[in-house]
């Protein structure tokens, strides 16, 4: 009996350790699950943030990109700006200068009948100067002729010398105008005892500020020379006839008419 007695509290005692042992392994069992379980999903979760993150930031880049090219676009134009705006800049080129009209032979050049008359300034035989104002105040023929001591120039110089006395009565001076050296007018002076001034325009200036100096044509030749003209010059200084193409005939007579009409 006692040793049944004492079998029991062993037995008991057995039991209660296999319950506690049993307990603390389906207690450990329970906590290491729970704990594999919030390790898993902390973990998980963690995952898909970071490659939400990533694709975020991926897009964020892209859009930061085209902003880079779009600035650097802007550089380009920039720079690109400066070139454009140098074009306009440049000197325009130049334009050609027209060439000088000539003026026909026939026509008037400079002195016109009603205009004043031109100043002029040349050396006449004897060597002293004459100028139009030393003629202020009277009236003035000019008489232009081709060359001195030729047949048509010899025969109008020794009629307006013929005459010079009948146009100092009618209040006018005669002067005799060529392109000829000083030394040829004097010649062309003693020769014939001529008895007007004889000017010499080696320049051709005066003759063509008269419309006296033009293309001309002889024996078929083509040059310039001295054109044939008379010029009537009032008291005022003012052209009050020119006669152009002048005739030799009796054109001294014509002059002196209309020098004392006006």
């Amino acid at each position: 009996m006692a040793k049944k007695a004492s079998q029991k509290p062993a037995k008991t005692a057995a039991k209660k350790v296999a319950k506690k042992a049993s307990k603390t392994a389906s207690t450990k069992a329970v906590k290491k699950p729970a704990k594999v379980a919030m390790k898993s999903a902390a973990a998980k979760p963690a995952k898909p943030a970071a490659k939400v993150s990533a694709k975020a930031s991926k897009p964020a880049a892209a859009k930061k990109a085209p902003a880079a090219k779009t600035v650097a676009a802007k550089t380009v134009v920039v720079k690109t700006l400066p070139k454009a705006a140098a074009k306009p800049a440049a000197e325009p080129t130049a334009a050609p200068k027209p060439a000088p009209e000539k003026i026909a032979p026939t026509s008037p050049a400079f002195a016109t009948e009603g205009a004043k008359a031109p100043a002029f300034q040349l050396p006449r035989d004897g060597g002293t100067e004459v100028s139009l104002s030393d003629y202020a105040g009277q009236k003035l023929v000019i008489f232009f002729y081709p060359r001195a001591s030729t047949p048509g120039c010899t025969k109008e110089a020794i009629d307006f010398t013929r005459l010079s006395a009948d146009f100092q009565a009618a209040g006018t001076a005669v002067l005799g105008v060529s392109a000829d050296p000083l030394k040829a007018q004097e010649s062309f002076r003693d020769k014939f005892a001529l008895g007007v001034p004889l000017l010499s325009d080696a320049t051709q200036a005066m003759l063509k500020s008269y419309g006296a100096w033009g293309e001309k044509s002889m024996y078929g030749k083509i040059f310039e020379g001295v054109l044939r003209t008379t010029v009537l010059i009032d008291a005022k200084g003012n052209v009050a006839k020119i006669w152009r193409g002048v005739k030799v005939d009796g054109h001294a007579d014509a002059v002196l008419e209309e020098a004392r009409r006006i």
